[in-house]
């Protein structure tokens, strides 16, 4: 599965720069421009790492990073800024950032350092049984007997974030998740989606619903 990297950055040309070219290298975005957004984001969705721009309008980006870390997340980070200066890069460290990027700077630098602060093992989410993710497809079955889940693009986009991991609350059209839904109870009995009231979408395995 792709790895999910969230953008939190209000210059709106950098943000979908950067995004383009990560989409181009593998990755699956999610874009925030304010700090506050982002924050709003983490509440529904799990993401493999998170770029983000040091100076916004509203909250910065370091007040953003501190709060994060206070309340336990542990996301890695790369911080962005167009701050120079040794004591920048020590308070975004100090701070909380996995790494500190100073602007300008080349693409394929941001790949690589995100490459080396997302672990393998936070980007492997784990899927109900029955179902598998590969080559960009989902599969249904047992490993040996694995058949290809037909599902158009924003049915895979949309099972993709209910499954990375399970448990997260995804907005989604009413009619697209209508569909995934049909489409999973026709092939497998485990799991479910079912409606979260105002937020969203949420996969589950049957064995865990409350009566």
């Amino acid at each position: 599965m792709n790895r999910i990297v969230l953008i939190i950055d209000d210059d709106m040309a950098l943000n979908k720069t950067l995004a383009r070219g990560l989409r181009a290298d593998g990755f699956d975005i999610v874009s925030a421009f304010s700090a506050e957004e982002g924050a709003e984001i983490l509440t529904r969705i799990r993401v493999d790492a998170i770029i983000l721009d040091r100076m916004m309008r509203g909250m910065d980006g370091l007040s953003f990073l501190q709060n994060l870390r206070a309340g336990g997340n542990t996301t890695p980070v790369i911080m962005l800024t167009a701050m120079t200066g040794a004591e920048n890069a020590i308070a975004g460290l100090s701070g909380g950032a996995n790494d500190y990027l100073a602007k300008p700077f080349q693409l394929r630098e941001l790949i690589l350092r995100l490459n080396n602060i997302i672990k393998p093992t936070e980007s492997a989410h784990k899927l109900p049984a029955g179902l598998t993710f590969a080559n960009n497809e989902f599969f249904t079955g047992e490993p040996g007997n694995a058949k290809l889940f037909v599902l158009s693009g924003e049915e895979k986009k949309l099972l993709i974030n209910l499954t990375a991991p399970v448990g997260n609350v995804v907005p989604a059209a009413p009619m697209v998740a209508k569909r995934l839904r049909a489409k999973l109870n026709g092939v497998l009995s485990n799991i479910d989606i079912i409606t979260v009231r105002g937020q969203g979408y949420k996969i589950i395995e049957k064995d865990t619903i409350k009566n």
